[in-house]
């Protein structure tokens, strides 16, 4: 939803920026050559205007071809203003357009289609300035306009491609992290149900040579310890393993993060569930899990949401698993959208999707913000 807002805002600002420039060349060919002389140029730099604006409707490899036809249109633009003697294309209006295209390809585009891109770019502008054959030598005024705007294109283009790429590769150290962190977690479970074996199984030895039949509830413990190794194993499967590191600590209860927030922050009301279906009786990957979108969502609360009187956090369970849902009173505003959704929540959508769950975030129905994550409990099967 935000980001279909963030294309049409785009898309609008962009009109409107080739349509003052449309009217402007427009206007200027007429006072200077004469009436029609502006027709076949305006033509031109509509249709390259519009494929700059169709941009925004396609895939990352769809770009190339809407370079690329943009790049052809403005060629045939430069061939016609040589052969039937009409103003130096192109235009400011098609050179506009031409920016937006070749800008957007060299974001997208892998490193070999962006450069052909480039190249094509600079050779129209190379072209357009062979074919207004200038009674002075030099560069011409269009040729200039049409360089910087090729140059603008590249420097912006790649500008944000560092920065992409840059998201990118902090959005994966961001998961790797956190499914480390998440398989030590579930690495220390499984290792306390195994040294839980153990004991038993030493236990019923020494107790099996005074009573056989005693030795049967030990065997019990030992399938229970064994079902909940096999259970937590399964849930480790495709994550990555880490052995160095602290391990971390035991589960930790939303009481005392709501009782720190609430002495720098907006109040916090805290919902949960009656014990014996409280958190205690949760697997502890699970209850950290909730802990950590709790600890993330009421920072976001207190960095980008200064004018929340209260937040809601709400802990439910029910047969499908366990719901938590943080949501804020904060005012909207048109900044507020675009710094909630930073590095930590994807972190947790990693670790929450790690273990089989789900994890959305958004704006509230007419102000706030909420996050709710939904974890699946898993299911005790005895071997």
């Amino acid at each position: 939803m935000l980001d279909r807002a963030a294309r049409i805002a785009s898309a609008t600002g962009l009109t409107a920026l080739f349509l003052a420039a449309l009217v402007t060349q427009t206007v200027a060919i007429a006072q200077s050559w004469g009436a029609w002389y502006w027709l076949p140029g305006a033509a031109a730099a509509v249709a390259v205007c519009a494929l700059a604006l169709l941009r925004h409707r396609h895939r990352h490899r769809h770009r190339a071809w809407l370079a690329g036809a943009g790049l052809a249109v403005a060629a045939v633009a430069v061939t016609l203003s040589k052969a039937a003697d009409l103003p130096q294309e192109p235009g400011p209006a098609l050179a506009l357009g031409l920016s937006v295209l070749v800008g957007s390809a060299i974001r997208a585009l892998r490193p070999v289609p962006a450069g052909v891109i480039a190249a094509a770019g600079l050779a129209l502008v190379a072209g357009g300035q062979l074919a207004a054959n200038p009674a002075v030598s030099g560069v011409t005024a269009v040729t200039a306009v049409n360089g910087a705007a090729w140059l603008a294109a590249v420097a912006v283009g790649l500008s944000l491609r560092l920065l992409d790429d840059r998201a990118r590769t902090t959005a994966e150290q961001v998961r790797r992290d956190e499914r480390l962190e998440l398989a030590r977690e579930l690495h220390d479970v499984v290792a306390h149900h195994i040294a839980g074996m153990l004991i038993q199984a030493q236990a019923a030895q020494v107790v099996g040579r005074k009573d056989p039949g005693k030795a049967v509830d030990s065997l019990a413990g030992i399938e229970t310890c064994a079902a909940d190794a096999l259970t937590a194993m399964r849930r480790v499967v495709g994550l990555l393993r880490d052995d160095t590191g602290p391990a971390s600590p035991g589960p930790e209860r939303l009481g005392a993060l709501v009782e720190r927030f609430n002495q720098q922050g907006p109040r916090v009301h805290l919902r949960m569930p009656d014990a014996p279906d409280g958190e205690a009786a949760w697997p502890p990957e699970v209850t950290s899990t909730v802990y950590r979108v709790v600890r993330e969502a009421l920072t976001n609360v207190r960095r980008h949401a200064a004018g929340a009187g209260s937040v809601s956090v709400t802990v439910g369970r029910d047969p499908r698993g366990v719901t938590v849902e943080v949501v804020d009173d904060a005012p909207s505003g048109p900044v507020r959208p675009a710094h909630r959704a930073g590095y930590g929540l994807l972190g947790m959508r990693e670790r929450v999707e790690s273990l089989g769950g789900t994890l959305f975030s958004g704006p509230g129905r007419g102000a706030g913000w909420f996050v709710r994550a939904t974890l699946p409990l898993p299911t005790r099967e005895p071997r």
